[in-house]
């Protein structure tokens, strides 16, 4: 599909600010005063800004409200109520915690399990597409929640955690590579069973269906080659994942210094964010929508 870079923000933004509120909410750690201030404000700063670069991508943004009626039947309707009930509720919290020092276990509980929960609804978005086989099984929201709370984990400072969560999220996102690479030929789906014609014989594109391009072409297949794909994969695993985990190492070096050891840390971090993003270029690049069988794509 076509990776649009206001849903890779999106996707990659939110779920970090959503992970380190999450870690607050559970009060980890659990600062007051001005402190507090900062880490939320870091917390809001990121998962709204993902929230919002969202709306770049809606054709009619004026209409966005108008999904949270449909919470029965859609994840992007509850994803949205999710949004904004973990932003209250740790708003909530976060008011106690800075004005009155006063942290208040049970929200921030139910908070951070709010804040969880929207990265969930954010992965089952795509978990739903039947058309995407390779988002279309468990790996997808579990790479999602596995990143998010890494991500937590690591802008929240608690290195010992992020280590070990930092490789359960390249765990989950490899198995989403292999099990997806096989997702399409395993789901049956091929052009015969596209075109409907599969009952005649082999079927082969002979001609385009229409000469120029259309909405379906624009957005739902774009084609990445193997060699890049593979490059890419190695650095997103490298900079998400492996040179975060270096430099929080040498953070715990008795040789490292106070200043050092917060360079180190937000190398990391940065690091870390830059992983992520080439990997959700990656989770868009290569998902194989099946219309693109129609027009021989695939």
């Amino acid at each position: 599909m076509h990776p649009a870079p206001s849903v890779i923000l999106f996707s990659t933004l939110s779920g970090l600010g959503f992970g380190l509120l999450a870690f607050l909410g559970f009060g980890i750690p659990q600062p007051t005063g001005f402190s507090a201030f900062i880490w939320f404000f870091i917390a809001y700063a990121l998962a709204v800004g993902g929230l919002i670069s969202s709306t770049f991508h809606l054709g009619h943004p004026e209409r966005a409200l108008k999904a949270f009626k449909q919470w029965r039947s859609s994840w992007l309707s509850r994803e949205g109520i999710c949004a904004v009930a973990a932003l209250l509720v740790m708003g909530l919290y976060a008011s106690a915690a800075i004005f009155f020092a006063t942290p208040l276990p049970v929200i921030g509980w139910i908070g951070a399990a709010l804040s969880l929960l929207t990265v969930f609804t954010t992965a089952m978005i795509y978990t739903q597409i039947k058309t995407v086989p390779r988002w279309h099984n468990i790996t997808t929201p579990a790479m999602f929640l596995s990143i998010c709370i890494a991500g937590g984990a690591l802008l929240a400072g608690q290195v010992g955690i992020a280590i070990v969560l930092l490789i359960i999220a390249a765990l989950a996102q490899l198995a989403h590579w292999i099990i997806g690479d096989k997702a399409l030929a395993q789901s049956g789906t091929t052009m015969a069973t596209a075109t409907g014609l599969g009952d005649r014989g082999a079927v082969r594109a002979f001609e385009p269906p229409h000469t120029g391009t259309n909405y379906l072409l624009k957005e739902f297949v774009y084609v990445i080659g193997r060699k890049h794909a593979a490059k890419l994969r190695i650095l997103a695993m490298a900079l998400m994942v492996i040179a975060p985990i270096v430099l929080l190492a040498l953070t715990q070096l008795d040789s490292v210094s106070g200043s050092t050891d917060h360079i180190l840390a937000a190398l990391a971090v940065l690091s870390h964010l830059v992983g992520v993003f080439t990997a959700r270029w990656l989770f868009f690049a290569q998902a194989e929508h099946v219309v693109g069988l129609y027009y021989g794509k695939r």
